[in-house]
């Protein structure tokens, strides 16, 4: 069995008072719903000898209408799935958050937390004894990135589901610390290095994130999984179009998660996009320019070469739902479920 090791709890009341116990521990965490700390906690991948809880910390929780759409870090991805606002006008954040898992662990896990998750890999994820094993990894505790064994970083895997949503829907994110408050698009939020795969700082808080009026925008997300449910994705596709009223796509976001150690902003295809018609001749094109943006490595399930060929179909399916394309039956095959 494998057992929590010791740590200090804190129960803050607010915010500020979380800040500042962060500002004042050298080596502390803070945790929320815990469905990805503890775990990690238990395999020995992060031992902080201090947690700072947010879960009872009610202006985390809020979720407010505006010129768009705010949402609190700790506001769950139940919540999320069960909110008709986010479900109509962010149709690709609703259909994340109701793939993260499954109902018990949304029950318990939470935007910013899906947001924060760790980075994945299959030499990575596994308990204190195998990796000890094999003298660990780059990401903790060894030298080596077993991924590839030449290379100076860290390969391990972005998995987050909704960051890729949140971020072709333009989002922004709210930091906090006992410093003072911060904003950034969440774009910004992440590098591509497996270990600091964050640019928040150890003492700042994600309190809150912020959506732009939805407007026209149409937007979906599309994740590859072995299974229907509980698995974390081998590849996913978000995409976020607005057309103007001759169905012409005036701003495009295309983005792509768990092809490498942040979510992969298409840039070249959201800027090929811009003033173009869904044809399929278009689709077609898009979808090979994001195979070719995605470089998966052998650090999750399937064979890379395999997944950067499904990037390609993944994306067409997406491209195809925003044009207004049946893809019920598609998806029930892909995500066994409907998410429409």
């Amino acid at each position: 069995m494998m057992r929590l090791p010791q740590f200090h709890y804190y129960r803050p009341r607010d915010v500020d008072e979380a800040a500042q116990i962060l500002a004042g521990e050298d080596d502390a965490m803070v945790v929320a719903g815990g469905t990805d700390l503890l775990p990690n906690m238990k395999r020995r991948q992060q031992t902080p000898r201090t947690l700072v809880a947010l879960r009872h910390i009610d202006s985390l929780k809020k979720l407010t209408n505006g010129a768009g759409l705010t949402i609190g870090a700790g506001v769950t991805l139940t919540s999320l799935e069960q909110n008709k606002t986010v479900k109509s006008a962010y149709a690709g954040l609703w259909q994340a958050a109701a793939q993260v898992a499954t109902p018990h662990l949304r029950n318990m896990g939470t935007l910013g937390g899906n947001i924060c998750l760790d980075t994945r890999c299959n030499y990575y994820d596994q308990n204190h004894e195998w990796r000890k094993a094999i003298d660990f990894c780059m990401k903790k505790d060894g030298d080596i990135c077993w991924v590839s064994t030449g290379s100076k970083k860290c390969l391990a895997t972005s998995s987050t589901d909704t960051a890729p949503a949140l971020i072709a829907l333009r989002a922004e994110v709210e930091l906090v610390s006992a410093a003072g408050r911060r904003t950034l698009p969440l774009q910004h939020l992440y590098q591509d290095d497996g270990i600091h795969y964050l640019t928040r700082r150890r003492e700042e808080i994600l309190t809150n994130i912020i959506l732009p009026q939805a407007g026209a925008t149409r937007s979906t997300y599309w994740k590859l999984r072995r299974r229907g449910s509980f698995d974390f994705p081998v590849l996913s596709v978000a995409a976020a179009l607005e057309f103007d009223e001759h169905d012409v796509i005036a701003d495009a976001r295309v983005v792509l998660g768990a092809v490498a150690s942040q979510p992969v902003v298409c840039a070249a295809v959201n800027e090929q996009l811009r003033g173009k018609g869904l044809t399929d001749e278009v689709i077609e094109d898009m979808a090979a320019a994001c195979a070719k943006a995605a470089k998966p490595v052998k650090n999750t399930d399937f064979a890379p070469h395999w997944r950067k060929r499904a990037v390609a179909h993944v994306t067409r399916c997406a491209l195809r739902e925003l044009r207004g394309d049946d893809m019920r039956e598609t998806r029930k095959k892909l995500a066994r479920q409907s998410l429409i």
